[in-house]
């Protein structure tokens, strides 16, 4: 049978995927500030109207993406995915167990297969944390695959990872590239549409913007660029945009 998943965004890189009666939360965070940067438009879904969470992936421990007080308030004895070396971030939070993941390597739980995907971009939390993983995840479930692609540069392996997945939707970001220095591990509204094309995705959705004014280009300029772009290329059917709070099914 066709499985379908439904998508809420959270804000940021926050996303809800319920899909064959699972709840699985990816990047989660709920905080009004990330290191002195002040959230600027509130969550979709407040943090005590969640469903029960089954399974937390979290995509690296940069601040915006590791929340170590969100991930308390939704531990409850579930698991937690994350990359090589990340786990001892979140291993005293209450979730059942950790799982670190390797590039290409497959957790399964229950019908969802959750796949560690490499990324161009880096993982430290503190300066001396060179050692840190990071990456995006693959979620299959039946014949339907979903991508969140974490915080990543425009690289090469795009094209790989399409190559391995039929992917359906890919949660792709849009934000965080100004000063230009910043392109080196983000990318412009462009490049994800770059992206996009070279995974051979069905469906984009455009995250990580919007949210934490981390960096200089102003707030609501992503997504503008984006949708010229994908005009441009005869895409604009393609892009999945997503209102904070406000499910889509897919």
């Amino acid at each position: 049978s066709e499985q379908t998943f439904a998508l809420t965004w959270i804000g940021h890189a926050s996303f809800l995927l319920q899909t064959a009666g699972l709840n699985i939360l990816i990047d989660p965070n709920w905080s009004n500030w990330v290191k002195g940067i002040k959230r600027m438009r509130h969550p979709g879904v407040a943090l005590k109207d969640l469903p029960r969470i089954d399974l937390v992936l979290v995509t690296h421990a940069h601040f915006d993406h590791l929340d170590r007080r969100t991930l308390r308030a939704v531990a409850a004895n579930q698991p937690v995915i994350v990359p090589f070396e990340v786990g001892d971030l979140v291993h005293d939070l209450g979730f059942g167990f950790v799982q670190e993941l390797h590039y290409w390597e497959v957790f399964t739980f229950g019908p969802l297969r959750v796949t560690l995907t490499p990324c161009r971009h880096w993982g430290a939390r503190m300066l001396h944390d060179s050692h840190r993983g990071f990456g995006g995840f693959i979620i299959e479930v039946g014949n339907r695959v979903v991508y969140h692609c974490g915080d990543t540069a425009y690289f090469e392996g795009f094209e790989e990872i399409g190559r391995r997945f039929p992917i359906d939707v890919a949660l792709l970001p849009i934000g965080a590239y100004e000063p230009p220095s910043l392109r080196s591990v983000h990318m412009n509204p462009e490049e994800a549409l770059n992206a996009f094309v070279a995974l051979g995705a069905t469906s984009m959705v455009p995250m990580h913007y919007g949210t934490f004014r981390l960096s200089y280009e102003p707030l609501d300029e992503p997504p503008g660029r984006l949708l010229t772009a994908a005009q441009q290329g005869g895409l604009e059917h393609r892009i999945a945009w997503m209102q904070e709070g406000r499910p889509s099914v897919f």
